[in-house]
């Protein structure tokens, strides 16, 4: 029994060592123009989602949902988001397929995580994506208010869908009918 209990450790060794051989050796595949295979992009996310909810504190947002702060919260995307992530007017953003891991377009597919999760995420961004840690760059009550208009796009109050209309002369998303985008 000593034995094949030793094998099988050897054997789990042998392939984790290989695994890092074949990758510090160059022969797996690091093109950002090639779209990942489905289980990188699998444990990627899961990583990136398993990380979030070990590591961000489960706060409530400080700053209140209000007409002004959603319409603020729009601005924001629409100055620092929308180069990467898709823009108001609900079409890909020139980026997107330049990206590896393309980022979502969370317009089309608003995220369905707790505003504490997307909080943490844009503050302190996400590693080897491309996703920049804006805390730098945005102050803590406008990454809340960020956070409330990601978080609450697809039932935006009435005052808040007319101001999108006039802005971009197209309408809010109506629903979160295509769902989360990476999971």
């Amino acid at each position: 029994m000593r034995s094949f209990i030793l094998g099988i450790v050897l054997t789990i060794l042998v392939l984790l060592i290989g695994g890092l051989g074949l990758a510090l050796l160059g022969f797996l595949p690091t093109r950002a123009n090639s779209a990942p295979p489905e289980m990188e992009r699998h444990i990627a996310m899961s990583a990136l989602d398993n990380s979030v909810e070990r590591h961000a504190p489960r706060v409530d947002n400080p700053v209140p949902t209000t007409d002004e702060n959603l319409i603020e919260g729009l601005k924001l995307y629409t100055m620092n988001c929308a180069l990467c992530h898709g823009g108001i007017d609900r079409q890909p953003s020139s980026l997107e397929k330049s990206f590896y891991p393309p980022p979502p377009n969370l317009i089309l597919r608003p995220p369905d995580d707790a505003e504490w999760h997307v909080f943490y995420v844009i503050r302190n961004g996400v590693r080897y994506s491309g996703m920049p840690a804006w805390d730098r760059t945005l102050s803590e009550p406008d990454i809340w208010k960020l956070t409330a208009f990601l978080t609450r796009m697809a039932k935006l109050p009435p005052a808040v869908q007319e101001y999108w209309k006039q802005s971009i002369a197209a309408n809010p998303p109506a629903g979160a009918e295509e769902g989360h985008d990476h999971k």
